[in-house]
């Protein structure tokens, strides 16, 4: 591999010279800039990236820590994360913990300046006592809504009134035998939603119908099917259907379908998430849809002013827009 030397005996200038050509600065004559530029084409000349981190006392890598890449919310939300550390010349290293309380422990606990700069979690199971003497030796930003007491940044979306604005739209189409998809004992979110879905229904004068809140324990496609096919065989079932993601949504429909009822005609159906594939169902899938270009710049930005700082700091609650995205599964 050719080096910096080989490229400014090349062009006729000094190894400095063409460090500040690599670099980007600006204060290099342009008839040299030129020359260094034709020799760092004839040599082929890459940069050593390991080598310049390691010079700026950085590794060039931050983690993400996400439960499951199968489900669409976290892909994306990945890819949004990807895109956003590539402003700040990091690659990201991923881990999947499928929700575990063990493995999120295990990959919080190995996080150290020498394998990252930082990391950004989306917590599902893990205790803040899991984490008691264990304090992250690096900047970490946690995402989603699980209830961790500890003084760590924090970004995502207001949940309570998200779900409250899926609901009040069902409400507000004249449906009122509601149901929920996606009660969870440990999730955060879950509570957070079923806490906004409860609320609205309270505002509207409804009762919240025990029978009617069905739970879910993987958030997949087969859990939102199971649990609508079992709603649709109440003596009373719900004419309208809040599911707590867009997976469990789609499952939703595809029971309603089986089991010969039209969607949004005799259940309508709304989502969460706002994953790709939600606008090219069949009907298509009205959904919150929460920012996630913003979240993911936003968790990236926070790990990046927190990078190489050691005082202590305040930690930042950043509140992310959503909207309510109004398609064929509740406006036929």
């Amino acid at each position: 591999m050719a080096t910096l030397k080989d490229v400014a005996d090349l062009a006729g200038v000094s190894v400095k010279t063409v460090s500040n050509v690599v670099n980007g600065y600006d204060f290099v004559k342009p008839e040299n800039r030129r020359r260094v530029e034709d020799a760092l084409t004839a040599t082929g000349y890459r940069p050593n990236v390991g080598a310049r981190n390691l010079r700026r006392g950085r590794t060039g890598f931050i983690a993400l820590v996400v439960p499951e890449l199968s489900i669409p919310y976290f892909g994306e939300l990945a890819g949004g994360i990807i895109a956003a550390a590539q402003r700040h010349d990091w690659s990201v290293l991923i881990e999947q913990t499928l929700g575990a309380r063990d493995r999120e422990r295990d990959a919080v606990g190995a996080l150290g300046p020498h394998m990252v700069d930082g990391a950004i979690v989306s917590p599902q199971a893990i205790e803040a006592a899991d984490l008691a003497g264990m304090a992250p030796r690096v900047p970490v930003v946690l995402l989603g809504e699980h209830p961790l007491a500890l003084p760590l940044d924090h970004v995502g979306i207001d949940n309570v009134d998200a779900a409250y604005t899926a609901v009040r739209h069902l409400l507000d189409i004249g449906r009122r035998r509601i149901a929920a998809i996606g009660q969870h004992p440990t999730r955060g979110t879950a509570t957070q939603r079923l806490a906004g879905y409860r609320q609205a229904l309270t505002e509207a004068g409804l009762a919240v119908r025990p029978e009617l809140v069905a739970p879910a324990l993987r958030y997949h496609y087969s859990d939102g099917a199971e649990a609508m096919a079992r709603l649709l065989e109440l003596p009373e079932p719900p004419d309208a259907v809040f599911c707590f993601n867009d997976m469990l949504a789609l499952g939703a429909i595809r029971a309603a379908a089986d089991g010969g009822h039209q969607v949004p005609d005799d259940v309508a159906i709304v989502g969460f998430d706002n994953a790709e594939l939600s606008a090219y169902s069949l009907p298509s899938l009205t959904t919150i849809a929460p920012d996630k270009a913003a979240l993911a710049r936003a968790a990236v930005d926070l790990v990046h002013r927190r990078a190489g700082i050691s005082e202590q700091f305040a930690p930042e609650e950043v509140r992310i827009p959503f909207t309510l995205e109004i398609r064929e599964s509740t406006t036929a």
